[in-house]
């Protein structure tokens, strides 16, 4: 196999690999959506809300109550908050450090790296794009410096579609991006949101002054 060939044979090949990087970036974003979804209340209101049905029995000093509340709902504040409910023993300092690394480990950052590799889709996709570009390119041409009779319709064609490449490669790492930026976003409100829902549970267990 010559060079122009081989040049020809993976140009082409780069379709296939801009479609699973796509694939691939799609793929992530509709799992971290997804987990989003399975993991906020849809709004502040009905997050505030199970607080104050939470707050009844701590108050009461019922935590079974509190904690059988929680194991029912498998959004990220119940779960975090019984953590918290059944560590309740521990000195604040700990239960903080506790609590942010269970919202870090089991929550966020399982969100993040897959934020982190649509953002790497968003980088490859117009790398890719050039790779095949560059290959299809070096065909056309070579087949240029062969000494055959080329036509130079046929020459346009052959070029034509070796920028397809790229066009797919942008196409590829434009929507992407604003898709992980919007995911991002979301994260980091869900952050905020469950930060200051836990500040205000673990204010119930600190020992008073």
């Amino acid at each position: 196999m010559n060079v122009n060939l081989l040049a020809k044979f993976l140009g082409d090949s780069t379709y296939g690999f801009l479609a699973l990087n796509l694939l691939f970036g799609v793929f992530c974003a509709i799992l971290v959506w997804r987990r989003l979804a399975e993991l906020r209340f849809r709004n502040e209101q009905e997050q505030q809300q199970f607080l104050d049905e939470l707050a009844d029995p701590l108050a009461a000093g019922d935590f079974d109550a509190a904690i059988e509340r929680c194991e029912l709902d498998t959004r990220a504040l119940p779960q975090l908050a019984r953590i918290v409910i059944m560590n309740r023993d521990l000195d604040p300092d700990d239960l903080r450090q506790v609590v942010a690394e269970r919202l870090q480990r089991d929550v966020l950052g399982p969100m993040e790296n897959r934020v982190n590799w649509i953002l790497t889709v968003v980088r490859n996709g117009p790398l890719l794009g050039l790779f095949g570009t560059v290959l299809g390119m070096m065909a056309a041409f070579g087949r240029i410096g062969s000494g055959e009779k080329v036509e130079p319709a046929q020459i346009a064609d052959e070029i034509a579609v070796a920028l397809i490449c790229t066009a797919m490669g942008l196409g590829t790492a434009i929507p992407l991006g604003y898709i992980a930026n919007s995911l991002h976003m979301k994260i980091r409100d869900l952050q905020e949101l469950l930060s200051h829902a836990l500040m205000r549970l673990l204010a119930q267990f600190k020992p008073p002054v």
